[in-house]
């Protein structure tokens, strides 16, 4: 058996989905996930329109979040049994509005806010834009190569901007960095996989890396922690989805917030580790079997 999953311990009444790869027990970075890419999109280089705000992106955003997100949510719902509640709370809930409000009402978020979870599924981010009732005013940094597969549309109309490689040069990071300086300035959310590759029905939260929790000291944004969690598939919901994969709800937490008068580094070290502890609580996991960073 997978070493990280003998040396895991979970909370009562948590479920562990079977081990059915062969995850990697020392690098949790390993990509597993083997797209094709075969459709065609533009240079990500220093001439990418990161910072797009014509009337056709913001047009196309906001049916994107009415209808693209909305329609994907349902059939999640009915595909992985959908569902969400905030951390305290006794009861799950599909209504979205419902969760946000509360969310706006109970933490001042305002400004914008940058949601942290596991990476764990083909749909994690929609499952996570639909449990918080994200509008089109949010931007997620994405894997440059993923906008030429066949998720294009869909990362395109929720508002992935993608990363520059290293081979696109300084200028290419510099035009990707303006572009989020004006983002935060307009007061939009940010939605970030710390975990950066994908590993499916993964339980164990892998090590962080610190590119959400710099951007949050940068633009003095709260991180709101939310962990996939999962259940059992049985009964009649074997009817809707592969047998062999689990249902799935969120959890969101408390906000954490930065604190910019402390130095840049302490600081990102310290919303770093207190996100992955909360994520971990999230998730039911007690004892986890990786670092919080490597």
């Amino acid at each position: 058996m997978n070493k990280r999953y003998q040396d895991l311990k979970v909370t009562p009444g948590t479920y562990v989905p079977p081990v059915k790869t062969d995850y990697p027990e020392d690098d949790p970075y390993v990509g597993l996930y083997k797209p094709v890419y075969d459709r065609d999109f533009p240079a990500v280089d220093a001439t990418y329109p990161y910072a797009n705000d014509s009337f056709y992106v913001r047009w196309r955003s906001f049916w994107g979040y009415i209808f693209v997100l909305r329609t994907l949510g349902l059939i999640l719902r009915i595909k992985y049994g959908l569902r969400w509640k905030l951390e305290g709370d006794k009861h799950w809930t599909r209504f979205s509005w419902i969760t946000r409000w509360r969310l706006m009402r109970k933490y001042d978020l305002h400004k914008g806010a940058i949601t942290v979870a596991n990476h764990c599924y083909r749909h994690d981010a929609a499952s996570v834009l639909n449990a918080i009732h994200a509008s089109h005013t949010t931007r997620i940094p994405m894997f440059a190569p993923n906008f030429k597969t066949k998720d294009q549309r869909f990362l395109v109309w929720v508002g992935g901007i993608p990363i520059p490689e290293a081979e696109a040069g300084l200028s290419a990071m510099k035009a990707f960095n303006s572009a989020f300086d004006e983002y935060d300035a307009k007061g939009y959310w940010f939605h970030i996989f710390p975990e950066a590759k994908r590993w499916d029905w993964y339980k164990p939260l892998r090590p962080f890396q610190k590119g959400a929790f710099t951007m949050a000291y940068k633009y003095n944004k709260p991180i709101l922690p939310c962990a996939i969690t999962y259940r059992e598939r049985t009964g009649l919901w074997r009817l809707f989805g592969p047998k062999d994969e689990p249902l799935t709800q969120v959890v969101i937490g408390a906000p954490i917030y930065p604190d910019t008068t402390k130095p840049r580094a302490v600081e990102v070290e310290r919303l770093l580790n207190e996100t992955h502890a909360a994520v971990c609580r999230l998730a039911g996991i007690k004892k986890n079997s990786w670092p919080s960073q490597l």
